[in-house]
């Protein structure tokens, strides 16, 4: 683990998607963050221990979905398939799909394996999967602007966490996508899905992929960001009653959304899917509202030790 000392930073921008404004400046105690997200050998480790089946390992509650045919329940998760040639990018079905038989242990789906993989982060994870691991092993979830803190490495101000280009002299230094999404990606970083950790260069503090390769998981519910005034905890990071929480919880619910009435989760960082033509995630100040019942394969965690 890498140990971030206490500070303020500026959480969020006014100057990308709506849902990271206003910027705001918050101050934070110090913590220990892992370097790297949870990995699959590090989740297998869990797995024996526990005996730990993952939301996408189990059949879904009918009572949850009372709509759903009964073949819609089996277990699976979300998995990017992508499309033989080019299509619109207002419809994200036309590149995710829902495949029976997909998980961490087989990322695309049966007959893919993680086999050759110990060292990419564990996908297919739900927030309760991540909550698990962190408490088996003694830690937590960071709140989004825990995670968001360690993320810039000690900078502020920047496009992006290493700088304000893309790619400084024309090199990747994140795992995302790189030429015509989502049919055709030109592997300029040399990875279509995830990549193994410490594949590319790590932040301020030490901290590797916290921007693309997979999102991660936070343990902050989802909402507007709240307008701080200088060195304000926020909300997510503060002490607060069960009825606080209950109302946040309450609050990330938008029927609307394509997640309905499951309560949504903050998860933060963008993955190797982020493209400058379709979603502009690859910025520690950028975040992404994900329901709590959902996994995906690019979609990951890390977790921290608060003193």
């Amino acid at each position: 683990m890498a140990w971030i000392p206490a500070g303020t930073f500026l959480m969020g921008s006014n100057h990308h998607y709506p849902e990271e404004a206003p910027a705001h400046r918050v101050a934070l105690e110090g913590f220990w963050i892992d370097r790297a997200p949870v990995t699959n050998a590090q989740f297998l480790k869990f797995v024996k221990a526990t005996g730990h089946r993952t939301l996408a390992e189990r059949p879904a509650d009918p009572a949850l979905y009372p709509e759903a045919p009964p073949e819609r329940l089996a277990p699976a998760s979300i998995v990017f398939v992508p499309p033989p040639g080019p299509v619109g990018t207002d419809d994200p079905y036309r590149w995710w799909q829902y495949i029976p038989g997909a998980d961490w242990r087989h990322p695309e789906g049966p007959g893919s394996s993680i086999r050759n993989r110990p060292l990419h982060p564990v996908v297919h994870v739900a927030h309760e999967d991540a909550a698990a691991y962190a408490a088996w092993c003694g830690k937590q979830l960071p709140s989004e602007a825990e995670w968001e803190r360690a993320a810039w490495g000690g900078r502020e101000g920047c496009e992006f966490a290493w700088g304000d280009a893309l790619h400084p002299e024309g090199r990747p230094v994140a795992n995302t996508f790189q030429g015509d999404f989502p049919h055709h990606n030109s592997l300029l970083d040399g990875y279509a899905g995830t990549s193994p950790v410490g594949a590319f260069p790590a932040n301020g503090f030490g901290l590797l992929d916290c921007i693309g390769n997979v999102w991660e998981w936070t343990d902050s519910w989802y909402g507007p960001h709240p307008h701080q005034a200088d060195g304000a905890l926020p909300a997510e990071a503060s002490s607060g009653c069960c009825a606080e929480a209950a109302a946040a919880r309450e609050a990330s619910i938008d029927p609307a959304s394509q997640h309905g009435t499951m309560p949504r989760k903050v998860v933060k960082g963008g993955s190797f899917l982020c493209a400058p033509s379709y979603c502009r995630r690859y910025r520690p100040a950028a975040r992404m509202a994900q329901g709590i019942d959902t996994s995906t394969g690019h979609m990951g965690f890390r977790c921290i030790v608060r003193p």
